[in-house]
């Protein structure tokens, strides 16, 4: 873990109310807010038909991770890509689930094939025409965690370029008593080991400690989403600062992350060369 370590290339974030990286950005920063925010993500990845019956997740999940993408100035097809979500989409789950113990001969076949966790990877895969390993992973209020860790490790084991993305829903019915989530959120980030002026990197380290739970003005907007543990990291880098976040890991672990500007890099590097070299 000491060793993993990655540049950020580019960035997408969509929630209700900030459906762009530049709006969250300008929210973090000064408190403005759109005007006229959508009320749902429309990923241009997918046909006009395929855009209206996708279920909300995989909307935002494709919205961010396009906007990642082009932010990066990379290939959607050329990325191996990691979708984190802690529930996939329970709003889904819970319709089959009631559907099953009044009416199972009834229940909705594109409703069933949305339903898997890896829904979302899987039009990302079929809409990019990618052909690139695609990773799907949940691990509760660890999923961000666990899907940059994944990530990262990627990285270091040889990929150019990885796609995260990470994203979460409301949920609805029973299911909202014990798996906790409101709103619509989604956040993404094309990682890579290149090294250059004005992106920042990442350095993660694994510790035993209980991460606090996330605040700032993102959090204020979306902090009771599912996919809400993410939002330090998005928050700093909105801010544009140095800093080192604490991220649910699993139970008594965290995620270590330090954000480092390249400009800062730079110049510690200046401050420790050798006079003589």
């Amino acid at each position: 873990m000491s060793g993993l370590s990655a540049t950020i290339e580019g960035i997408g974030y969509w929630s209700r109310g900030l459906p762009s990286w530049d709006a969250a950005r300008d929210y973090v920063r000064d408190g403005t807010l759109p005007e006229a925010a959508p009320p749902r993500p429309s990923p241009q990845l997918l046909a006009p038909n395929e855009r209206r019956r996708a279920p909300e997740t995989v909307a935002v999940a494709l919205e961010v991770a396009l906007a990642a993408c082009a932010a990066a100035g990379r290939e959607p097809a050329t990325l191996p890509s990691v979708f984190a979500s802690a529930h996939g989409d329970l709003a889904i789950t819970d319709y089959m689930c009631a559907t099953l113990a009044v009416e199972p001969a009834t229940i909705s076949p594109t409703r069933f094939h949305n339903s898997v966790h890896n829904a979302a990877a899987g039009y990302w895969t079929i809409g990019a025409g990618c052909m690139q390993a695609a990773t799907a992973i949940s691990a509760f209020d660890a999923s961000f965690a666990q899907g940059l860790i994944e990530a990262l490790v990627q990285l270091a084991a040889g990929s150019e370029a990885v796609l995260l993305v990470a994203y979460d829903s409301e949920a609805v019915g029973p299911l909202a008593m014990v798996s906790r989530s409101a709103g619509l959120l989604g956040g993404a980030l094309v990682l890579s080991q290149r090294e250059f002026t004005g992106a920042p990197r990442l350095r993660l380290s694994l510790v035993d400690a209980d991460a606090p739970v996330p605040g700032g003005a993102l959090a204020r907007m979306v902090g009771d989403n599912a996919s809400a543990p993410m939002l330090p990291v998005f928050e700093m880098l909105a801010l544009q600062q140095d800093a080192r976040v604490m991220l649910k890991a699993g139970p008594g672990r965290a995620l270590q992350v330090e954000i480092m500007q390249m400009e800062t890099m730079h110049m510690e590097s200046m401050h420790t060369e050798s006079p003589h070299a």
